[in-house]
């Protein structure tokens, strides 16, 4: 009944993309983060990397345009995560004012297609054009425009069931060394939860394609810890095994 009480006027919305890059960075989930200049009060604030898409533009092209423009970077695996269309996107005047200032069209509905990565933070070592960029704890972020925190907040849980589908995920995040205390610490910051670090590294080392070096830690005050490293071939051949 609630359904036949609502207009049915047919919607041409304006379509955006924003994308989420997050990266663990000082022992915390953080986001890419881009500044604006508020509308009415002139004061910077903070937003995801997006925009409008241009006419004759692609999804995933605009999507790595987008991702270009704010970071400089091109070689960062984008993937497309959800959709974000409730008409609440667009009841706060501020945002759709500061969007009409920055993009001179009248806006009213706006659907944005949501891109995910998982990046290595010190792979973005943002240039001086690209300053205005900056990360940002997930679990304390500013007042972000739109739905961005909504956005935010649906990206760590993609990222999440991400890697319990596709564990090689968070191998190409971590150095091509790593040790058991790294990648697990990796783990609990994107998880969010304490790992019981002796159970982990029972399992760390069953697993057929996580390889224990010979190298250890150098120059460290505590017990040097010994390198593992990710078998990309091992993990391929298994997994094709598991798929079928």
């Amino acid at each position: 009944m609630l359904l036949s009480r609502k207009s049915k006027e047919m919607l041409y919305p304006h379509v955006s993309i924003d994308c989420v890059l997050l990266g663990v960075y000082d022992e915390q989930l953080c986001v890419l983060l881009t500044e604006r200049t508020n509308a009415g009060t002139g004061k910077t604030e903070y937003k995801l990397p997006g925009s409008l898409i241009y006419e004759e533009e692609d999804l995933d092209e605009a999507a790595y345009r987008v991702l270009n423009e704010a970071t400089g970077l091109k070689r960062v695996r984008l993937k497309q995560f959800r959709c974000f269309g409730s008409p609440d996107r667009t009841s706060n005047k501020e945002d759709v004012l500061w969007l009409e200032n920055a993009s001179k069209l009248k806006i009213g509905r706006i659907v944005t297609v949501g891109y995910l990565a998982l990046c290595k933070v010190r792979k973005i070592m943002l240039e001086e054009k690209y300053g205005k960029a900056q990360w940002m704890p997930v679990a304390n972020l500013p007042r972000l425009p739109f739905d961005h925190e909504k956005i935010v907040a649906e990206a760590v849980k993609e990222i999440r069931v991400w890697l319990d589908m596709e564990p090689s995920i968070v191998f190409h995040y971590l150095p091509t060394l790593f040790t058991a205390y790294q990648l697990r610490r990796t783990y609990e910051i994107i998880y969010d939860k304490n790992i019981d670090a002796r159970n982990f590294h029972k399992k760390l080392n069953s697993l057929e394609y996580v390889i224990q070096t010979e190298e250890t830690e150098k120059g460290v005050s505590h017990r040097s810890a010994r390198f593992y490293r990710f078998d990309k071939v091992k993990y391929k051949k298994l997994h094709s095994k598991l798929n079928n």
